[in-house]
């Protein structure tokens, strides 16, 4: 490459690799603070600042509110900073109290009730999960989905489907008592099975019968070369005899499956965790800004409705991740109403400094791994 060619090439991988990535952090951000901001003004409390990004501000405006609305330098999350907030963390600043108004004070984040507060902090995790439903069903409405019948085509050799008696041209037609309509229907019911025996029923030249069939995890790569782990049964459908085809969806139907689809999403996300937890999953699968940087990167290779896709799936998961009951997060933040509502006053102003310091570390922990995952995963 010659010297003359660099700065196109720099502008191509901004464009390739980190305008993607940009775009899907930045809805998700924008929607989970939207919502933080949206019950909080709701509540009367008053909003000091509404931030995508972190460190020096880059552009911004005040509303006739005093909120300061800007985009700062560091596009890695965002926050909402509410009166009464010592930093971006909505740790409690007892100073900033002592020198307020009494107008201010009574709209201080602290001294609004527990509820409004604990309303506040929850409708961010809940913007995550209705911008995902919003997704997915906008982009069902628009596109249709992929349907296929239920039907196996091949049975793989040594596979527990084969070890279970499944044959060729059988029917799939329930799982644990479950109706499966569509192949992709059992796909999603075993993606959260692992070592877990699933009775399926089988229709066979007109009789209905029931095996029980136990998931084990695969290594499998996808078309950008990524490998991942997933719970299989070793059986293929082919267009032929399971008649893959698109189906349009009406507005209430569009609607549903974004429904279906978020929760499945955040079920197989839960059970992720708890299969690392478990041992059954891998902790290596954990991924940091690089690694989604790289997947955005790939999945707008094909298309926009897949990258939007991605952005409900990335929602979902950081909606999940700020639910963790770690002060620091939004989960924490509950937590610590909780303990207040059962008390009946907050917990002391010690415990909750603990409590953030605490979070914080653990916080800065899974940031290092994730990002030493991101790394690993280069090399």
């Amino acid at each position: 490459m010659d010297l003359a060619s660099l700065p196109d090439a720099i502008w191509n991988t901004a464009l390739i690799k980190i305008v993607p990535f940009l775009f899907v952090l930045t809805v998700i951000v924008f929607f989970h603070e939207l919502g933080h901001y949206l019950v909080g003004r709701w509540s009367g409390i008053k909003i000091l600042a509404f931030s995508i990004g972190f460190g020096p501000e880059l552009v911004g405006f005040t509303d006739r509110h005093g909120t300061r609305w800007k985009l700062c330098a560091i596009p890695l999350g965002g926050y909402v900073k509410f009166f009464g907030d010592e930093n971006a963390a909505s740790v409690p600043s007892e100073a900033a109290l002592r020198e307020a108004s009494a107008e201010d004070r009574a709209r201080a984040f602290q001294n609004a009730s527990v509820g409004k507060r604990a309303a506040t902090v929850a409708a961010g995790p809940i913007a995550n999960f209705i911008l995902a439903i919003a997704i997915f069903a906008g982009t069902a409405y628009a596109t249709g989905i992929m349907v296929g019948d239920p039907i196996v085509s091949e049975v793989r050799t040594g596979s527990p489907a084969a070890a279970a008696g499944i044959q060729p041209g059988d029917r799939i037609v329930a799982a644990d008592g479950q109706r499966i309509r569509y192949f992709s229907d059992l796909q999603r019911y075993v993606s959260t099975r692992a070592d877990t025996p699933i009775q399926v029923e089988i229709q066979r030249d007109g009789q209905t019968r029931s095996v029980s069939v136990t998931p084990e995890l695969q290594s499998q790569t996808d078309g950008f070369g990524n490998s991942f782990q997933v719970p299989v049964i070793g059986i293929v459908a082919n267009s032929q005899q399971a008649d893959f085809r698109i189906e349009n969806l009406g507005v209430v139907d569009a609607l549903k499956y974004g429904v279906s689809q978020t929760w499945f999403v955040t079920e197989r996300t839960v059970a992720f965790i708890g299969g690392i937890f478990g041992g059954r999953e891998g902790s290596d699968q954990i991924g940091g800004p690089i690694k989604i940087a790289q997947v955005s990167s790939q999945v707008a290779t094909l298309g926009f409705a897949p990258l939007l896709n991605l952005a409900a799936l990335l929602s979902i998961s950081i909606g999940l991740l700020n639910l963790l009951p770690i002060p620091m997060l939004d989960g924490g933040h509950l937590l610590f109403y909780a303990f207040e509502a059962i008390r009946g006053k907050p917990l002391s102003e010690r415990v909750q400094e603990v409590g953030f310091r605490i979070g914080l570390a653990l916080v800065l922990m899974l940031m290092v791994f994730a990002f030493w995952n991101d790394l690993s995963s280069l090399s």
